[in-house]
């Protein structure tokens, strides 16, 4: 890639963390393509010769968050525990690492709840369930006895709605220290109460 390619794809890294910033602060209907062309310091007219439109932009970032849902299943692990562990301490490094994450924690719940999201835009929303793939590793878990008995979807649900309050608390106060892993990761632990 040469000095002009890779310049035009840092400023369109840059389009797309200001129109993430913006989508989640004042929401996709309150989010003009003049408020990202700011942000960025430049034109309105710039700025469509990377995104066409507001709604693409927002497009591009949801197919991201939902790009982003398939890396839990990538993981090697032995015990189901031992994923569950693994997956929460790499998650809290990234959020650490890199704010974009926890906003897109943020990005991907308004496009699902939002009546103002695009049809199209709130199917790809939708497509995330994360709460469904994590069902046959905490089934697993319960065979081995290193997740809690219990109804398995209830179990990731519980585990997924802690992930994401973390998340959307994280984005909006990133001074905030997050919580240690194994605080989340007890939800699921066997032998250990609710």
């Amino acid at each position: 890639m040469g000095i002009r390619e890779e310049q035009k794809e840092q400023r369109r890294k840059e389009i797309l963390n200001a129109g993430l910033e913006l989508f989640v602060t004042k929401g996709y209907m309150e989010t003009k393509i003049s408020d990202i062309a700011k942000k960025v310091s430049m034109s309105t007219g710039l700025l469509f010769h990377y995104f066409p439109s507001k709604e693409m932009l927002y497009k591009e970032l949801v197919q991201i968050g939902l790009e982003g849902t398939k890396y839990p299943m990538k993981s090697d692990y032995k015990t189901a525990i031992m994923y569950f562990e693994q997956f929460t301490e790499q998650l809290f490094s990234m959020m650490l690492a890199e704010p974009f994450i926890a906003k897109m924690f943020v990005l991907m719940a308004q496009a699902q709840r939002s009546e103002g999201t695009p049809k199209e835009i709130r199917d790809i929303a939708m497509q995330v369930n994360t709460i469904d793939l994590f069902i046959p590793i905490v089934e697993q878990g319960q065979k081995e006895g290193t997740i809690r008995s219990g109804d398995a979807r209830t179990l990731s649900l519980a585990y997924w709605c802690s992930i994401q309050g973390i998340a959307e608390n994280y984005a909006a106060h990133p001074e905030l220290e997050l919580p240690k892993p194994e605080w989340i990761i007890d939800i699921v632990r066997g032998g250990k109460a609710l």
